[in-house]
């Protein structure tokens, strides 16, 4: 049994998981699990710069995070940096602002890599599942992008590509600085064009077409991160976040589509208004629901099965 911790710091938020990890059963005991929003990702699209307020509070999370490590008394860290930091120009700002304060020095990850965490973290319970059929077909939309791997016991096929909620809301729905109090049909339009563009680009490594109908020589779709997570406790009408209750829940393609129509013309007050919902996604869920409608109608799946183990769960176990 190895204590592990493994931080996971994207584009919107950042996450930490101390677990216990026993490779010899499998089995991953976790001892603390939390996410902080920090919007690490600000306005990078457009600079190609982490923004000084944005490396702050990233940087008191990690604070946060340190006291957290040395109370549980982690034998091990890991800290990997996804789509924000991959794209900054000054990344080695915030590389030297996690060394000071964590003692570990930040692994900007690429996209293939970032796949094959979520991956291991998303599916290494499901293998054998009763009701869920592998291969599985996962998809971990973050802020800044989102990542389509395909597999059984392994990663078959990977590809990740530059469209998530953040990158998104800030690329299509922002005007004179604010995000659009509710997007028109143009800005709409402008999103789930670049969506479906990525989607192509994906769709030229991972098969997504007519590929998630378990049963048919099919995928099982398994959906990761806020975004889904969300939509999820939306569709399970949870009045406030539930992990447990949200954690391999399905969620059916037209409950989907019925969310992401309600997101779209509802203000920023009404969606803030929504029990489940996280402050810091008010104003980027819209773009990511987007992104989860248009993949399911790509795929032609029926149903997503979300998963609250992730690319956490997935670094824990690299390190163990």
């Amino acid at each position: 049994m190895t204590r592990v911790a493994a931080v996971d710091c994207g584009t919107n938020s950042i996450r930490l998981l101390v677990a216990d990890a026993d490779p010899t059963t499998g089995e991953l005991t976790e001892l603390d699990r939390r996410m902080t929003i920090v919007r690490l990702g600000q306005g990078v699209d457009r600079t190609g710069r982490l923004a000084p307020e944005a490396l702050e509070r990233t940087f008191a999370a990690c604070r946060e995070y340190a006291e957290v490590i040395r109370g549980l008394g982690a034998e091990r860290v890991r800290f990997v940096a996804t789509s924000a930091s991959r794209d900054a120009e000054n990344r080695e700002e915030f590389v030297r602002g996690v060394v000071d304060i964590l003692g570990v020095e930040p692994e900007v990850i690429t996209g293939d890599q970032e796949a094959a965490f979520s991956f291991t973290g998303a599916t290494k319970e499901l293998t054998g599942h009763e009701h869920l059929s592998g291969p599985f077909l996962v998809v971990d939309i973050g802020g800044g992008s989102t990542e389509f791997v395909s597999g059984d016991d392994g990663v078959r096929a990977a590809r990740s590509v530059d469209i998530g909620c953040v990158r998104l809301t800030e690329r299509h729905l922002v005007v004179d600085g604010q995000v659009a109090e509710v997007p028109t049909e143009d800005q709409i339009s402008a999103v789930r064009a670049d969506i479906e563009r990525a989607l192509d680009l994906a769709e030229e490594t991972v098969p997504l077409t007519g590929g998630c109908r378990p049963g048919e020589g099919g995928h099982t779709l398994v959906g990761l991160a806020g975004t889904v997570t969300t939509v999820a406790a939306i569709a399970l009408g949870l009045t406030e976040y539930d992990p447990a209750a949200i954690h391999h829940a399905r969620v059916h393609a037209g409950q989907v589509g019925e969310i992401t129509a309600k997101l779209l013309t509802s203000t920023h007050e009404e969606r803030a208004a929504i029990g489940a919902m996280h402050p810091g996604r008010v104003d980027v869920i819209t773009a990511g629901a987007l992104v989860l409608l248009s993949i399911m109608n790509r795929t032609g799946a029926e149903e997503v099965v979300v998963s609250e183990h992730d690319i956490l769960d997935g670094i824990a176990w690299s390190i163990a």
